[in-house]
């Protein structure tokens, strides 16, 4: 098996190879979560190249690859007989990985029922192949599991199991997305473009300044994914003039860019969101939790953004927390849960310096909205 490698030369990612060191020391399983794209699975190859277990298998599968019905013969495995077209007795991926690792990635699509299985067999080591009334020696399978979803607001939505994923989070590697990681664009640009040329039989083109510029502005939504695909394009593209420029680069990359620099003309992006969204609120014409919670969760803005946000709620409210959720449209009976909100995302923003500043009279806006309460 090639080896696996993690490109990057950011903080970030140097502490994603830091925790798959660790991981890689021992036997414990393993969650790796991430946007759709990141290289989750590149990690999981890292962890198991590194291991003590790289001389056995590593046999990866994508739980929503294949549909509920085909899932428990695929990792199980099946008797001859057991249903139509089973014409022979077939082992499944946990046994063909004994000794070694099996990597589940989008564990968090499989069904309930699914889970259930896999929860057992984590407890036990055992299983029961399908049609088959007997189980299995237990295996010796170190497991890795990856998803992009958020677990917690599954197990909250009841569609994963609360005791599967303390199983399966035990030790827990988050891989960064792409626009957090800025620096690790160049080096990856450039390790494909090498991969492709030599591919494709191109020559290897030299990308412009200002194209590198472009891509590593861009915000990349597809991560990684999306780089090496626009990468390899590039390379078909530039191996005409064996250079790479920004009329090349696809409309995606370059309308990007051009947002940001009316943005910056404008002042800055981030800034302009957050202070917008905040005025919103003010006016009365948004909530808290249509106009910052649902763009948050979807991912559309960024926990910095929502801390500015708060940021600038609290020097409106003088750093009254329970005025700040009144202040942003909220009933008063949301105030735990505007507070957990923010303390399981991170967004929290301390008070104490917001009462420290100097009172004045309060903005007409506020008296406004207290009249209205009242």
């Amino acid at each position: 098996m090639a080896q696996s490698v993690m490109i990057g030369a950011s903080s970030a990612t140097r502490n994603v190879l830091d925790e798959a060191d660790c991981a890689a020391r021992c036997d414990a399983k393993v969650l790796i979560t991430g946007e759709s794209g990141v290289g989750k699975e590149i990690v999981a190859r890292v962890i198991h190249q590194r291991s003590a277990r790289s001389h056995a298998q590593l046999v990866s599968i994508n739980c929503a690859g294949v549909p509920d019905s085909l899932l428990e013969s695929e990792l199980f495995g099946h008797v001859r007989g057991s249903f139509t077209g089973a014409y022979r007795d077939k082992r499944g991926w946990l046994e063909t990985a004994n000794g070694g690792t099996i990597f589940m990635d989008e564990v968090g699509e499989m069904s309930l029922r699914m889970q259930a299985m896999l929860l057992r067999f984590l407890e036990t080591g055992e299983i029961q192949r399908v049609g088959s009334d007997s189980r299995l020696a237990p295996l010796n399978v170190r497991v890795i599991t990856a998803t992009h979803r958020r677990l917690l607001d599954a197990i909250a939505a009841k569609d994963f199991r609360e005791d599967l994923y303390y199983r399966l989070n035990v030790v827990h590697i988050e891989v960064p997305a792409l626009r957090e990681r800025r620096e690790d664009v160049p080096l990856l640009i450039g390790h494909f473009l090498r991969t492709f040329a030599d591919a494709h039989r191109r020559p290897l083109a030299e990308i412009s300044a200002e194209a590198m510029a472009y891509l590593t502005d861009y915000n990349w939504p597809g991560n990684v994914r999306e780089l090496k695909n626009i990468t390899e394009r590039l390379v078909l593209k530039g191996s005409r003039t064996g250079r790479i420029e920004v009329d090349m680069l696809p409309v995606e990359v370059t309308c990007a860019r051009q947002k940001v620099e009316a943005a910056k003309l404008a002042g800055s992006a981030e800034v302009s969101l957050h202070e917008e969204l905040f005025a919103r609120m003010l006016q009365g014409t948004e909530t808290f939790w249509s106009g910052v919670y649902e763009p948050f969760m979807t991912r559309d803005l960024t926990r910095r953004t929502v801390r500015e946000i708060v940021r600038l709620g609290l020097e409106h409210t003088r750093g009254n927390y329970k005025l700040l959720v009144t202040t942003f449209n909220m009933p008063p009976n949301d105030y735990k849960k505007f507070l957990n909100f923010l303390q399981k995302y991170q967004c929290h923003v301390p008070f104490h310096g917001f009462r420290m500043m100097r009172t004045g009279r309060p903005p007409a806006v506020t008296e406004t909205k207290e009249a209205a309460i009242a």
